[in-house]
């Protein structure tokens, strides 16, 4: 089992958090970017960094994982792909993926992409809290003792 980070616009504290539970677990982090990350210590912890480009990141995740991995990312294309070839997905922010919720996860991304865009909506999301932070922990350390046990987490 190994931990995949879409790293690009992961908060560093949720990476903080993944980092803990690899030491802990003895579990494998690969983070990928498209830019240079800051260097890691950890024996379990590897970065990729691919190249520019649209989708580039997201790509070479698909490409590469497991069906027992587990993927980090807020973006729902990427969590779509990720769960209709069965994997596991969870956003910085402690939601969890599923065939159930990501459908309409795509529809609502698109439909505030198009606001957005016809400058009906600003902005993004909100700022992350620490409640965030308390959501996300909790779900890792939830999907990870499933994963663990043998079960499917979701």
């Amino acid at each position: 089992m190994r931990i995949w980070v879409d790293a690009d616009a992961c908060p560093r504290v949720v990476k903080d958090i993944i980092f803990r539970a690899s030491e802990r677990l003895n579990i494998p982090v690969c983070l990928v970017a498209n830019k240079e990350l800051a260097k890691h210590n950890a024996h379990l912890i590897d970065s990729v960094v691919v190249d520019e480009g649209f989708d580039v990141a997201d790509d070479y995740i698909v490409d590469n994982i497991a069906t027992e991995d587990l993927v980090i990312t807020a973006d729902i294309p990427l969590a779509a792909r990720i769960v209709a070839g069965g994997g596991i997905a969870v956003d910085p922010r402690g939601e969890i993926y599923t065939e159930e919720n990501v459908g309409e996860r795509l529809s609502m991304r698109d439909l505030m992409m198009e606001l957005r865009s016809g400058g009906y909506v600003q902005g993004g999301p909100p700022p992350f809290n620490n409640s965030d932070r308390q959501r996300f922990a909790a779900s890792l350390d939830s999907l990870l003792s499933r994963i663990l046990r043998g079960q499917r987490p979701i």
